[in-house]
C-alpha cells in the first residue's frame, strides 16, 4: 500500500457516504440499502438481504415456521447432500449433540471467571456461560470451497458471509445469492459455486 492509499477515501456515489476502506464500501453496497430484500425465506415467505442473513435466521432457530430448524439440523441436511465435501468437513460423529457446558463458581480464579477451554476471563458467571453456549469452541463444520483459501467456519451463515464479502475472490456476491436461491427453490441439488 502506498502512502497515498493510506488517505484514500471510499465514497458511495448513490448516498454520498464515506468509508474507511474498500471492503466497508463493498459491504455497504451489498446491504439492504442498495440491494433491497430479495432472498426469500422458504418458510416465512418474507425476504432478507442476503444468503448469510437467511442462513442465520434458520440456524439460530428464530424462524417459527421452520419447525425444529437449527444449526445442527441445517448441517445434517447440507452434509447429507454434500458427498464430495464441497463445503462441509467430514466428521466421525455429528457435532455437539445438544449438550451444554455450564460454568459454576469453581471457575473463579481469584480475579475473574475463567473459561477452562481457552482461559479467556469474564467479569461475571453469566458472561462466561454465554461464552460457553456460543459457537466459540464448536467444531468447524464448513470450509470455503476455494481450494486456495483456508477458511473454516462453525456456521453456514459464516461461510456465506465469507463468500459474500469476496475476501478470497472466489465468487461474487450476486452468484452466492443466485446459488442459494436455486438450492432453496429446488433448481439445484447442492450449493455449488463453480
Amino acid at each position: 500500500m502506498s502512502a497515498l492509499d493510506h488517505y484514500k477515501q471510499y465514497h458511495c456515489r448513490d448516498c454520498a457516504k464515506s468509508f474507511r476502506n474498500e471492503n466497508a464500501l463493498r459491504m455497504h453496497l451489498n446491504s439492504s440499502t442498495h440491494r433491497g430484500r430479495n432472498v426469500a425465506r422458504p418458510f416465512c415467505k418474507t425476504a432478507l438481504t442476503s444468503a448469510s442473513g437467511l442462513s442465520h435466521h434458520l440456524e439460530s432457530g428464530s424462524c417459527p415456521r421452520a419447525g425444529n430448524s437449527n444449526h445442527r439440523t441445517i448441517f445434517q441436511a447440507i452434509s447429507q447432500r454434500d458427498c464430495g465435501g464441497l463445503v462441509t468437513n467430514k466428521l466421525l460423529t455429528y457435532p455437539d449433540s445438544g449438550t451444554q457446558n455450564i460454568a459454576t463458581g469453581a471457575t473463579w480464579n481469584g480475579f475473574n471467571y475463567e473459561c477452562y477451554l481457552c482461559h479467556r476471563e469474564f467479569r461475571n458467571l453469566q458472561g462466561l456461560n454465554q461464552h460457553l453456549s456460543s459457537p466459540a469452541h464448536s467444531e468447524k463444520l464448513y470450509h470455503c470451497p476455494n481450494r486456495d483459501c483456508t477458511g473454516q467456519f462453525v456456521r453456514l451463515a459464516s461461510l456465506f458471509n465469507h463468500l459474500e464479502s469476496e475476501s478470497c475472490n472466489f465468487v461474487r456476491f450476486e452468484r452466492v445469492q443466485k446459488h442459494v436461491h436455486d438450492f432453496i427453490t429446488g433448481r439445484q441439488k447442492l450449493i455449488g459455486f463453480g
